[in-house]
């Protein structure tokens, strides 16, 4: 784990006793992830995950926690935050806000073929159609207002190459009128690492800790610029139209949608290239980072840049 709070036995034991899920029997840390610290925990009724915040503040994460709630009350394999003794689904462990929530079966696929892209893009509309009915607000942490406020912390580190396309990337973003798309919960990182499979059969999603309300075009960009880019860095077609066909299979596409889909594309690569040279230059002090290579998201851009792809 990339920063971590350790959690003995002892401690998890007895924070337990406020959950209705039987006795602790083992804990197993997650290596994976470098938001948050994860822990197996299986208990004589099933096993679950426990997740300590280290970034997220605890008036922060109703927002999430509900929303995985409501997500999976309406049939949407995600995990089911576990609520305690009084019906909260937050606690505090060692300091830091803590949940509990099940475990999901399966495990993430790291080159995905059409079909795996086709299900993801169906489960995606069905993530955009059950958020609709989610009251809670919370406006995008890491949009265009982040980028436009970290730039200058960034560009001392940057080539001049790299430099200006950041600054005309967020210029050409910030001249975008974004207001007329449909808008509503979105995940905002539903990359490979966190779709879970079964034998080739979809069998979850997890890691909601970067939703937020925004653009479901946006979602779908952000989805796209991972499962469907080959090694050049480039769109491949076939699995693109899987999953753009399958998402519009259950959510049809706008026009508005249509015509603002290229720049989506250069937005949603642009978020994470600006969020890893953040992580990457600039890290909390203390933390341990496992921070990812910019460049993957800088080449993306430079792709969608130069090439304008448009919605089956």
């Amino acid at each position: 784990m990339s920063v971590y709070t350790t959690v003995t036995r002892e401690e998890l034991a007895a924070w337990l006793e406020r959950y209705a899920v039987g006795e602790l029997t083992d804990l197993k840390g997650i290596a994976a992830g470098i938001e948050n610290t994860n822990y197996f925990v299986t208990t004589s009724n099933g096993r679950y995950v426990l997740t300590l915040f280290e970034k997220l503040q605890a008036h922060e994460l109703p927002f999430y926690l509900n929303l995985m709630a409501h997500l999976a009350g309406r049939g949407v394999p995600c995990p089911r935050p576990i609520p305690d003794g009084n019906g909260g689904l937050l606690g505090t462990l060692n300091g830091k806000p803590a949940s509990l929530v099940t475990l999901l079966p399966g495990k993430d696929v790291v080159h995905p073929s059409t079909d795996h892209c086709a299900q993801v893009g169906a489960l995606l509309a069905d993530i955009h159609h059950a958020g609709a009915s989610y009251a809670a607000h919370m406006n995008n942490p890491r949009g265009l207002s982040w980028w436009t406020a970290v730039m200058p912390e960034i560009l001392p580190f940057l080539s001049s190459e790299d430099a200006a396309l950041l600054r005309e990337e967020i210029g050409f973003q910030s001249s975008r009128r974004v207001s007329d798309l449909p808008r509503g919960a979105i995940h905002a990182d539903l990359f490979r690492d966190n779709v879970l499979f079964d034998h080739d059969r979809l069998a979850g999603v997890i890691d909601f800790y970067f939703a937020c309300t925004d653009t479901l075009l946006y979602d779908v960009a952000i989805t796209v610029n991972d499962w469907c880019i080959t090694p050049a860095l480039e769109l491949d077609e076939e699995r693109c139209d899987a999953l753009l066909r399958a998402y519009a299979g259950h959510r049809p596409f706008a026009a508005e949608e249509r015509r603002a889909w290229p720049a989506m594309l250069r937005a949603a690569a642009l978020r994470f290239w600006v969020s890893r040279l953040y992580d990457f230059h600039l890290p909390r002090p203390g933390e341990l980072t496992h921070a990812k290579d910019p460049a993957h998201f800088r080449g993306i851009l430079r792709t969608h840049v130069s090439h304008e792809h448009a919605l089956p």
